[in-house]
């Protein structure tokens, strides 16, 4: 029987450069989600788009197409300014499991719809379920019902949000098509406008552990997000951030959530609570809450140290089911794997990491998915006991690896080894935070010092 959608002609179109409508593109979502286009040709259709690209219309029409292919979420009548915030992905970025509860604690309501792991890097809804009970996949009356309750939701995509993103997003992790630019702002903004906001703060990473590792191209990839979002009625601002070493110490989903609770907790973790705090405080700022970034920055401040935020953390884990017994007392996680600890090959200064490479090998020992039916061990993962700038002695230890796939020992300590450089004096300091970018455009970052 002959493909009604036409899928076979719509693949050679984009793989040969050309342009598609709006119609063809609705065509081509339409048919995958009624399994008229199969996975293979929308696999060979991603991979074409990958290559191709796509034109600003296009991406535009595939970034509407993807929101309405589900129900768009109104919480209008839930008072306030609704934001949230979104990354573009990197390695052992935690953000969102800090920021979530310390802007709700501040009063801005952040309702957070979230992705699971892609490729190298990891995914909040694969974090969150790592805590034992937690539930991320609510019914969207369920979902307005936390919101307004609790200020705070966390969630993912569910066959009524955004379905077409969600099956996509899958496939994408799989097909090598992660890394472009039209598929990534779809999938971002598609999630970002069904859910109920009102503005959104993103975070662009550049550098070897990021999808986008040029800066110049992280950058285009902020203006383009900001320009959909603002041209959808939403305040947006981007961040473009660093991702050359993984953030914080913790790679790998229940070790990042352990990471998370020890910050929102009070404790300092220089690279993490940076990021965490200047997105937090424009979140503050678009919610109305304050009158500029470096104000929302210390009322977000103040909300960890007061211990709001933390108590929102609990307040939310608790409503989604999750116990927060593993929150209070995280030794009681059970835990049934031998870690391995990873010396340094030679003395010196760590002058950084492959981080892309850390990534998958944190996939490798089970923290990750390489097959979209992979199970996740929640406790695997890596913990970094240097950052770069650190001075190491030969042998010392560099990382702690856990992983219940005890053959891959002595490869992931050789890999491990690896993925981390050894000079002789120290690397000189790079702002972590370079640029934001606004409806206005582009301008220099400095992270101001707030109290």
């Amino acid at each position: 029987m002959a493909d009604p959608v036409n899928a076979k002609e719509l693949i050679r179109k984009k793989r040969d450069g050309l342009s598609l409508t709006r119609d063809e593109l609705g065509a081509l979502v339409r048919g995958y989600l009624g399994g008229e286009v199969p996975e293979y040709q929308m696999a060979a259709f991603l991979m074409a788009v990958y290559f191709a690209g796509m034109t600003p219309e296009e991406t535009s029409a595939f970034t509407d197409l993807m929101l309405r292919s589900g129900e768009i979420i109104d919480l209008s009548d839930i008072p306030g300014r609704k934001v949230d915030k979104h990354s573009t992905g990197g390695v052992g970025d935690k953000v969102s499991l800090i920021l979530a509860p310390m802007v709700a604690a501040c009063g801005v309501p952040v309702p957070m719809i979230s992705g699971r792991g892609l490729g190298h890097t990891g995914g909040t809804l694969d974090k969150l379920e790592s805590i034992p009970g937690f539930r991320v996949n609510l019914p969207v009356e369920e979902y307005r019902r936390i919101i307004a309750e609790t200020g705070l939701v966390f969630a993912g995509q569910t066959e009524r949000i955004v379905p077409a993103d969600r099956r996509l997003y899958a496939l994408r992790d799989v097909t090598a098509t992660i890394e472009s630019f039209p598929l990534i702002a779809g999938s971002i903004m598609s999630k970002k406008l069904a859910e109920g906001i009102d503005a959104l703060v993103l975070d662009v990473k550049c550098g070897n552990g990021a999808f986008m590792r040029e800066y110049e191209k992280a950058l285009a990839l902020a203006r383009l997000l900001v320009g959909i979002g603002n041209g959808a009625g939403k305040d947006t601002i981007a961040f473009v951030t660093g991702m050359d070493e993984p953030l914080g110490a913790a790679i790998g989903n229940w070790l990042e959530v352990v990471e998370s609770v020890e910050c929102l907790r009070g404790k300092n973790v220089p690279d993490l609570m940076e990021v965490t705090t200047v997105l937090g405080g424009a979140m503050v700022y678009l919610g109305g809450k304050a009158s500029s970034i470096e104000e929302g920055m210390r009322k977000c401040r103040s909300a960890v140290w007061s211990g709001k935020a933390y108590e929102k953390m609990l307040e939310v884990v608790d409503r989604q089911g999750g116990d927060v017994g593993f929150l209070e007392k995280p030794e009681r996680y059970p835990v049934r794997l031998s870690p391995l600890d990873v010396g340094s090959p030679s003395a010196g200064y760590v002058l950084g990491f492959e981080t892309t490479r850390l990534g998958m090998l944190a996939v490798r020992l089970g923290a990750g998915r390489l097959r979209m039916d992979d199970r996740i061990d929640p406790a695997s993962g890596i913990q970094l006991l240097k950052k770069t700038g650190s001075s190491v002695e030969e042998g010392e230890p560099v990382a702690r690896l856990w992983s219940s796939h005890t053959a891959l020992r002595e490869y992931a300590s050789q890999e491990m080894k690896a993925c981390i450089r050894i000079g002789g004096a120290p690397p000189p300091a790079s702002p972590l935070i370079r640029t934001m970018v606004d409806r206005s455009g582009a301008v220099d970052w400095v992270t101001p010092q707030v109290a």
